[in-house]
């Protein structure tokens, strides 16, 4: 008897919302909710093996939400929430490296679904 598995060759669906849904998020001064999609982003690429490349931006991603969250949480901040606390150039970082990773997203899909 032999039995198939079925792996994912390229992000699903869901992955690939979450990964555009985060620098919206961000931008949308939704800035601890963004880390839900982020999660989702991060946990789909480790789960997949064969994209080192995927796992590296979702990486860089989940760094670039976690230093401000960090600071925000362990720092004398007054701030009510992470979106208030955050700078411009700080959000515009995080919410460019949201849409560069849902762009490598994307990228790998496209190139999977044309083999």
């Amino acid at each position: 008897m032999t039995t198939t598995t079925r792996i994912a060759v390229h992000p699903s669906t869901s992955t690939l919302v979450a990964a555009w849904a985060a620098p919206v998020m961000v931008v949308g001064q939704f800035g601890l909710l963004s880390g839900i999609p982020i999660a989702v982003v991060l946990a789909a690429s480790l789960r997949d093996s064969r994209s080192k490349a995927l796992r590296w931006w979702s990486g860089a991603l989940a760094l670039a939400y976690a230093t401000p969250l960090t600071m925000w949480l362990a720092g004398p901040s007054q701030s009510p929430s992470l979106s208030k606390y955050m700078d411009t150039p700080t959000t515009a970082v995080l919410a460019a490296a949201g849409v560069a990773t849902a762009i490598a997203h994307q990228v790998v899909r496209r190139r999977s679904t044309h083999k």
